[in-house]
């Protein structure tokens, strides 16, 4: 793998949605955090879940990563749910649509779009993600999945969890992610950069924006 082929794709599938982002080499994608024990989630010794789902145990493309936000819970977690408003402190997330009403629980869907860059072997197309929340524990955790979609560019499904927990001091907030799909699993380094890179800068702005908002 190049690394001009890596350094181009910078899109990130990251809420079963994409965030472009810049994508370092593989082997310069941070090194993900260990799964935390937390309320909400069954982990025992296996994965974390969310009411016993998680992702994709047998997906190729994966990544996981940690971070503590210094806010309130219901600061992050309302950040997080009230996905209508994620283009307010998430640029790359160009449009939102809620397809449910109500509170957002589990079986509530989402349809988003964000630019993806051209790559080698894909041209710059704009990703059309609906989501779809598999479970939810409010305060907890939330799971969702579904597909990615653009003209020349396709994700069959990307599986999210999101798992959150009071620490000394503020909110650990755990996220990891799978996708599936015969076009990214045709260059699985190259993926994993991309995915890693869109989960970390999910994080960053998802802690600028509620320690803003503390």
């Amino acid at each position: 793998m190049s690394s001009m082929r890596t350094a181009a794709l910078t899109v990130s599938l990251a809420a079963t949605g994409v965030l472009a982002a810049t994508v370092p080499s593989a082997s310069a994608v941070p090194t993900p955090a260990a799964a935390h024990a937390q309320a909400g989630t069954t982990h025992h010794s296996g994965p974390p879940t969310c009411r016993g789902e998680g992702v994709d145990p047998d997906a190729r493309i994966r990544y996981q990563s940690d971070i503590v936000i210094k806010a309130p819970l219901s600061t992050v977690w309302k950040l997080q749910t009230d996905v209508q408003n994620w283009p307010s402190w998430q640029p790359p997330v160009l449009t939102m649509d809620r397809l449910d009403h109500g509170p957002f629980r589990k079986g509530s869907r989402f349809r988003w779009t964000t630019p993806a860059p051209a790559t080698p072997t894909t041209p710059a197309t704009t990703l059309e993600i609906t989501s779809t929340v598999r479970q939810l524990q409010r305060g907890h955790c939330i799971l969702w999945s579904g597909p990615a979609v653009g003209e020349g560019l396709r994700i069959d499904e990307g599986v999210h969890l999101w798992t959150f927990e009071k620490v000394k001091g503020g909110v650990r907030v755990h996220t990891e992610e799978t996708w599936t799909g015969a076009q990214v699993e045709a260059d699985v380094p190259t993926a994993t950069a991309a995915l890693g890179a869109g989960l970390e800068a999910w994080l960053r702005d998802l802690k600028a924006t509620a320690e803003a908002r503390a």
